[in-house]
């Protein structure tokens, strides 16, 4: 009987593998699923695929399964008849072959075509292979099965059906099950956002192994192992967090030159690197909220506080539709300050702060504005922060700021750090100087521009679009905060900040929700009464001024809130399997015995004395000079046998050195004993500039190859 090297059905689904009633093989699908994710078939390279078709599901590879199974399917291939693959599988497996592989198919072909030409000739087919044969230096039995395989195939099919398919996905190595307890510990202490370093973890599980009685993987067959079950973006997400994978991904091209100008805008706070004196003393560094156009990247508004928050955010937004007009999209990260209730209440994609059914809507809400959130902390969703890494810097280090600059590091303080601070009044002028530079400024690249400046993309597009403008009523909506609260049950009133707000029309709807808006900058202006639903009641006046007077400044008295930011993704909870809690544990149950107690060899500082130390030398009788010499010859040859022990190393030119630093090294990485004499030398070395440049020589090296 022949041996097949594969069997006649290559990939499987769950439900042929029941079906199948292989050995070793769980009898349901859901125990073949269960199996499959317990033994990772679907993180083994060229082993799993997604099935076409109705229905869709995974298939798996027939190297995945157990070996008694892998028996039973080769020797079903003996018995049963050959089942050919149709065409688009056949090269569907010779896509996917090494390009080794694909030359011995384009061999086979060029063998069987001079077969043919002979036979054309006349020849008999024996005759043929043999005379083919021997000119190729195969075995005639070789050019009949290949013969076979292509019987019934069309001439241009035949190169697929001659791979050798049993290379499509070769087997990975399995892993003993005595050994996967300690390789599944391995990898959860290297899958860990501190970041070690895999010879720490490998040393730490050898110690837990050696306590447990583990079976062990030597240091570089372990890392294998690693390295082929854990995928690469998995691995970076595991070590790195969520900033690590968003790097693994290529950032999306958008295309802006098909929209025109406000049709969409976005915004953004940009903390200002410039000391500034407030008019109340305050000395800080401003914060800069501005909107800017999507079509041309012209900034259109602006505001400056001492924080982000929605006050500046909503005085901003208000300039913007005051003199341009009222946009259509408007794409926001979902700061605070921008996902505020005053702005965004009721809009259905929000996410930020409690989102209730009674909620007011918010102003772009009520104006029709679409929103858009931008990925947190993600700079390449939002165009502005190209705008403001653009005129920042030069901002910043106006000359007119000299002394006020602040670095845009702590490690780039300059030499005057905090010589100075700007007066607000002065930094606003620059402020506005060159955010107007930044506009003007000719010769711009990006694909709307082409070569011309921010305002001549705008203003090209601004003539011809269609804008609207708000009207006085919609010109509250912005001007204003807003705040919902209940009127009074018996007269109708409204308390809001301390202070009571009330007209006679309002005990008419004593009771009743409203929403009012207000000038964040002036609570005693009274305040504007509308309905959850947006209709506008009237006005209120204030009543009882007790409260504060400046809601900015009741807020600049609370602590300031960070961001907070949940990252819900679970992609490598399964290759980290044990929690850091148990083997921390383990770590402790294996620590070494304390050693014993040194005795103190000088238990009192010796006080130097040089009348004792005379009278001592006095006493200290002469030696015997042939003592001395038997004495000063076994130094010698004590010496000489240490030295000959020392490791032989070539110090005589960089390239030796640094082997033999890299040398000690990696031994004490390894956790081996290190010589004193060679620690000391290691000492020194490490911080001579020759040892350095070779350092960083290898580094690029390194990187370059990686390249």
């Amino acid at each position: 009987m022949t041996r097949a090297i594969e069997p006649n059905t290559l990939w499987w689904t769950a439900d042929a593998l029941v079906e199948a009633h292989l050995p070793g093989m769980p009898g349901s699908k859901r125990g073949v699923n269960l199996k499959a994710d317990q033994e990772g078939w679907r993180t083994r390279p060229g082993c799993a695929r997604r099935r076409k078709g109705r229905g869709g599901g995974w298939q798996y590879h027939w190297s995945v399964l157990p070996e008694v199974a892998q028996r039973k399917l080769l020797k079903d291939a003996v018995d049963a008849p050959e089942i050919r693959f149709d065409r688009g599988d056949a090269w569907t497996v010779y896509d996917k072959l090494s390009a080794k592989a694909k030359a011995k198919a384009e061999t086979r072909l060029v063998i069987l075509s001079e077969v043919e030409v002979l036979r054309a000739a006349g020849t008999t087919q024996a005759v043929a292979v043999n005379t083919v044969s021997e000119t190729f230096g195969v075995s005639p039995r070789s050019v009949f099965n290949w013969l076979a395989m292509v019987e019934g195939v069309a001439v241009e099919d035949r190169l697929a059906y001659l791979a050798p398919r049993h290379t499509v996905a070769k087997r990975p190595a399995q892993t003993s099950a005595d050994k996967r307890t300690f390789l599944e510990h391995l990898k959860s202490l290297y899958l860990r956002l501190e970041q070690p370093t895999f010879k720490q973890c490998y040393r730490d599980v050898m110690r837990m192994a050696t306590a447990e009685g583990w079976a062990t993987l030597q240091e570089r067959t372990a890392w294998r192992h690693i390295e082929r079950e854990v995928p690469r973006v998995t691995m970076v997400y595991r070590r790195q967090g969520e900033a690590g994978l968003q790097r693994c991904f290529p950032a999306q091209i958008r295309d802006r030159s098909t929209m025109t100008a406000l049709e969409g805008v976005n915004a953004d706070c940009h903390k200002i690197d410039v000391f500034v004196e407030w008019p109340d003393g305050t000395i800080d560094r401003p914060q800069i909220v501005a909107f800017q156009d999507l079509y041309s990247n012209k900034m259109l508004s602006w505001r400056v506080d001492h924080d982000p928050n929605k006050v500046m955010v909503m005085a901003a937004f208000g300039e913007l539709i005051e003199q341009w007009g009222i946009p259509r999209h408007c794409l926001f990260d979902n700061g605070r300050e921008f996902a505020n209730k005053w702005m965004t209440g009721g809009a259905p994609t929000r996410f930020r702060f409690k989102i209730r059914e009674d909620d007011p809507l918010g102003v772009l809400p009520l104006l029709g504005v679409k929103l858009h959130w931008a990925t947190p902390a993600h700079g390449q969703a939002k165009p502005i922060e190209r705008g403001f890494r653009d005129f920042a810097s030069d901002m910043a280090k106006d000359v007119r700021f000299e002394g006020a600059y602040v670095g845009n590091k702590p490690t780039a303080k300059p030499e005057n750090y905090q010589s100075r601070a700007i007066p607000l009044e002065t930094f606003l002028r620059v402020v506005e100087e060159r955010f107007a530079e930044h506009n003007a400024r000719q010769g711009r690249l990006n694909p709307t521009a082409n070569g011309r400046s921010f305002d001549d993309t705008f203003a090209e597009s601004y003539a011809t679009a269609a804008i609207q403008k708000a009207t006085e009523e919609q010109r509250r909506l912005w001007m204003m905060g807003q705040h919902l609260g209940k009127l009074h049950a018996s007269n109708g009133s409204l308390k809001f900040q301390g202070n009571v707000y009330h007209s006679t029309w309002m005990s008419q709807l004593a009771g009743t929700e409203v929403v009012a808006r207000f000038d964040p900058e002036d609570l005693h202006a009274g305040v504007h009464l509308y309905s959850k639903t947006g209709e506008h009641l009237g006005f209120a006046e204030c009543q009882q001024a007790v409260g504060f007077f400046d809601i900015i400044g009741a807020k600049s008295q609370a602590k300031k809130r960070s961001r907070i930011r949940r990252a819900e993704k679970d992609l490598a909870a399964a290759h980290a399997t044990i929690p850091t809690s148990d083997l921390a544990a383990k770590l402790d149950a294996t620590a070494p015995a304390s050693s014993d107690k040194l005795d103190a060899k000088v238990v009192a500082p010796i006080q130097f004395n040089a009348h004792r130390v005379s009278k001592r030398k006095a006493a200290t009788p002469v030696q015997d000079p042939q003592v001395q010499a038997t004495r000063d010859a076994m130094v010698v040859q004590m010496n000489t046998a240490a030295e000959k022990a020392k490791p032989k190393t070539n110090r005589q030119t960089p390239e030796g050195r640094f082997q033999e630093a890299l040398d000690i090294l990696e031994r004490s990485e390894a956790g081996k004993d290190i010589g004193e004499a060679e620690a000391k030398w290691w000492l020194s070395y490490k911080e001579h500039p020759e040892f350095k440049m070779m350092m960083t020589m290898r580094e690029h090296k390194r990187e370059g190859d990686a390249g």
